[in-house]
C-alpha cells in the first residue's frame, strides 16, 4: 500500500512538473518578450548602437520584402542557414522600430504572381539544380511615396556589410529627399563646348554618376564662399583658391560637413590653359595641395612627389608593333591594395591610378587615419617633373629601388581637429570662428589622384544607335560613388560596425597548411636550382668538349645527368613526405578534437551527473536518519 501511494505521489509530481513546465514557456513568451542574450564571440546578434538610432527615428514607415524561395533552396543548406539568419536580423530590426518597420516574406514559386512581383523590384534569379529551377533571394524595400529600393540577391560572402545595406536602405526610405553636393573643381569634368573638335564635350561619367544620384551644385573655383544647404563637397584638383575659400571649406569640415577630396602631384587631364594652343599641350598637367588644410586634418602630402610601384604597374603598348612595358606610375591596385574592412572600399576588384601621390598621417595628430588604398611593398616615390616629359616608361626604370613600404592612394581621416586659421581671414565675416570640431570629429575621405576620376583609367564608351554605351573595366567610379555615398549618410549610418562573419575557420588547419606549403615552395625552389645548375653544368661540358661528334653524351655529362636523376627523385621524395606530414598532422588533430568532443565531453557530464547522484541520495539518508 505504501509504495503505491509512493508510485501515485511520484507520477502526481511528474505531471505537476510537466504542467508547470507549459506554463512557464506561455508566460515566458509574455513577461521576457524582447528579452535576448547574444553570447556569441562577436556579438553576431546584436544590433549596433547606429541601427537602433536608425530604427527609433523613422520619419515615415518602411516596408521590406524579403523573397526566398523555399523550395529551390532545398538542397542548398549553406543558403537556407544564411536566410534564416537574415530572417532573424530583420526581424530584430522590425521590434526596434516599434512597427514602423514592417517585414514581409514572399515565396516567389514559378509562374506565380509573386515571381511577377520579385521581377518588377529587379531582383535576380539564379539557376539551381539539373531542373532549371530558379532561386530568388532577395530584398526590397518601399516607402509611403511609392520609392523602393531593391538588393538583386543577398550573398553570403557579403555577410559583414548585411547590417549596413539594411540600415542605409531603410534610412533611404524613411528620409527620401535627394541630398546636395556642391562640386568644386578646376578640371573640365561637366559637359561644355570643345575647342579642338569643335563640337560638344561629353561630361565624365563620374559627374553623370554623381548628377544621377544627387542634387550637384556647382560651385566656381574662383568663389569666395561655398553654398549653405550643401550637405557634402566634392573637392577635385584645387588650385588658387583664395584664403577666404580655404577658410570656408576649413570651417565647412570643422562644423561636420562631409568632405570627398582629390589632390593630385601631376594632373595629366589638366591641359594648361588653352586646349586648342599646341604650346599650351606641351605644358600639361599640373600638380594641386591643400597645404595648410591638409596639415590641420592630421595629414602628410608631397605635391612634388609621385608613387611608382613595380607589382602594381600596368602594361602599356608602346605601339608600332613593340612589345608592352610595365609603366611605374600607372597603377592597377588590387587585392591586398584594398581595404576589405572598410565598406566604402570592400568588395571591389581594381582600382586604377596615373601619376599618384600618397598621403600619411602626420605624426601626434589627433586624427583617426585609415587606408582605404595602398600600393604593395614594391613602391617608391619619383620625382612628378620626370612624368611631364616621358616618352618611355623603362626609362622610370633608372634608380628605382623599392623602399619596402606602402603608400597610402587614398584614406578616410576622422577624429578631433583643429582650425588651420587663427583668426578669420581679411575680409571674412563670421558669427563665430570654429576653432576644433565638434565631440564627433571630422570626417572625411581624400585621394592623392585626380586622373583616377578620368574615363580613360576604368570605362570604355561607344556610340550604339545614338546612345552612349558604358562599360566600366575597373572600379574606380564604384570606389567614389560609394566615398560620397557613404560619407552624406547619417552619423549613425558612418558608424554601423562592420559586422564579423558567422563562418568559423579552422585557424589551426590554416596554420598547418600555411607551414607545409612554405616548406613545399622551398623543396620545389631547391629543385629548380638543382635543375639549373646541372643545365649549366652540361652547357659548360658541351662548350668544353674538343670531339667533333657533339650529338653524343660524354660519360661525364652522363654521370652528371644520373646524379641529377637522382637527385630529383630524392627531392621528390621530400615533397611528399610534406604532404604526408601535412595530412597526418591535419588526422591527428582531427582526431583529438573527436576524443575531446565524442568522448571526454559526454564522460564529463556522466562523471557529474553521478557525483550529483550519489550526494542527492546521501542527502536524502542523511535527513531520513
Amino acid at each position: 500500500m505504501e509504495k503505491s501511494r509512493q508510485t501515485f505521489f511520484s507520477a502526481g509530481s511528474i505531471a505537476l512538473l510537466a504542467i508547470l513546465f507549459v506554463a512557464l514557456v506561455i508566460l515566458s513568451e509574455s513577461l521576457l518578450k524582447g528579452l535576448r542574450l547574444d553570447l556569441t564571440e562577436n556579438s553576431q546578434y546584436t544590433l549596433s548602437q547606429g541601427t537602433r538610432n536608425i530604427l527609433t527615428s523613422l520619419e515615415e514607415p518602411v516596408t521590406l520584402y524579403l523573397f526566398f524561395s523555399e523550395e529551390a533552396s532545398r538542397d542548398l543548406p549553406q543558403i537556407r542557414d544564411y536566410a534564416r539568419w537574415v530572417e532573424e536580423l530583420l526581424d530584430e530590426m522590425s521590434e526596434r522600430s516599434g512597427g514602423d518597420l514592417v517585414i514581409t516574406r514572399v515565396d516567389p514559386k514559378p509562374f506565380s504572381t509573386e515571381e511577377d512581383q520579385a521581377a518588377q523590384f529587379g531582383l535576380q534569379a539564379v539557376p539551381v539544380g539539373a531542373g532549371g529551377d530558379s532561386l530568388y533571394f532577395g530584398l526590397a524595400g518601399t516607402n509611403s511615396l511609392d520609392d523602393f529600393q531593391a538588393i538583386p540577391f543577398l550573398q553570403p560572402s557579403k555577410e559583414a556589410f548585411l547590417e549596413y545595406d539594411l540600415a542605409k536602405m531603410v534610412s533611404t526610405l524613411s528620409h527620401p529627399q535627394q541630398q546636395k553636393v556642391g562640386l568644386l573643381t578646376s578640371l573640365d569634368m561637366g559637359p561644355g563646348f570643345d575647342p579642338m573638335s569643335q563640337g560638344i564635350r561629353e561630361a565624365w561619367t563620374v559627374y553623370d554618376q554623381l548628377d544621377q544620384l544627387f542634387d550637384v551644385e556647382m560651385v566656381s573655383a574662383s568663389a569666395d564662399e561655398l553654398p549653405e544647404d550643401i550637405d557634402l563637397l566634392f573637392l577635385v584638383h584645387p588650385r588658387d583658391m583664395s584664403e577666404r575659400l580655404r577658410y570656408q571649406i576649413d570651417q565647412f569640415v570643422l562644423g561636420g560637413g562631409r568632405l570627398v577630396a582629390f589632390v593630385d602631384p601631376f594632373a595629366e587631364s589638366d591641359m594648361g590653359g588653352d586646349p586648342s594652343d599646341p604650346m599650351a599641350r606641351m605644358n600639361a598637367g599640373s600638380s594641386s595641395d591643400l597645404a595648410e588644410l591638409l596639415g590641420a586634418w592630421g595629414v602628410v602630402y608631397d605635391p612634388s612627389l609621385v608613387i611608382g610601384d613595380l607589382f602594381y604597374a600596368l602594361q602599356v603598348s608602346m605601339g608600332n608593333g613593340a612589345a608592352p612595358v610595365r609603366h611605374l606610375g600607372i597603377l592597377s591596385i588590387t587585392g591586398e591594395g584594398l581595404n576589405n574592412e572598410d565598406i566604402v572600399s570592400a568588395e571591389l576588384e581594381a582600382v586604377n591610378f596615373s601619376s599618384a601621390g600618397w598621403l600619411e598621417p602626420r605624426e601626434g595628430a589627433t586624427t583617426h587615419f585609415e587606408a582605404l588604398v595602398h600600393t604593395s611593398e614594391n613602391a617608391a616615390p619619383l620625382e612628378a617633373a620626370r612624368m611631364r616629359f616621358l616618352s618611355n616608361p623603362l626609362d622610370l626604370l633608372a634608380g628605382f629601388k623599392a623602399t619596402g613600404d606602402r603608400y597610402a592612394l587614398a584614406a578616410r581621416v576622422t577624429g578631433p581637429a583643429v582650425s588651420a586659421f587663427d583668426s578669420l581671414p581679411e575680409g571674412e565675416l563670421a558669427d563665430a570662428h570654429l576653432s576644433a570640431s565638434g565631440d564627433a570629429g571630422i570626417n572625411i575621405v581624400l585621394f592623392a589622384d585626380t586622373d583616377i576620376l578620368t574615363d580613360r583609367l576604368w570605362v570604355q564608351k561607344q556610340n550604339f544607335l545614338g546612345q552612349t554605351l558604358v562599360n566600366s573595366f575597373a572600379d574606380n567610379g564604384a570606389l567614389v560613388v560609394n566615398s560620397v555615398d557613404h560619407l552624406l549618410g547619417s552619423s549613425d549610418l558612418i558608424n554601423i560596425r562592420t559586422r564579423a562573419t558567422s563562418a568559423r575557420p579552422f585557424n589551426r588547419v590554416d596554420a598547418l597548411r600555411l607551414a607545409a606549403e612554405k616548406e613545399f615552395r622551398a623543396t620545389e625552389e631547391r629543385l629548380q636550382r638543382e635543375l639549373e645548375e646541372t643545365e649549366r653544368k652540361l652547357t659548360e661540358m658541351q662548350s668544353s668538349r674538343e670531339d667533333t661528334d657533339l650529338a653524343v653524351l660524354s660519360e661525364e655529362q652522363q654521370a652528371e645527368i644520373q646524379r641529377f636523376v637522382d637527385q630529383r627523385l630524392q627531392i621528390r621524395r621530400d615533397l611528399r613526405e610534406v604532404r604526408h606530414d601535412l595530412d597526418r598532422d591535419i588526422d591527428a588533430l582531427g582526431t583529438r578534437l573527436k576524443v575531446i568532443n565524442i568522448g571526454l565531453v559526454p564522460l564529463l557530464v556522466i562523471v557529474l551527473a553521478v557525483v550529483f547522484g550519489h550526494y542527492r541520495r546521501r542527502r536524502q539518508r542523511e535527513v531520513q536518519a
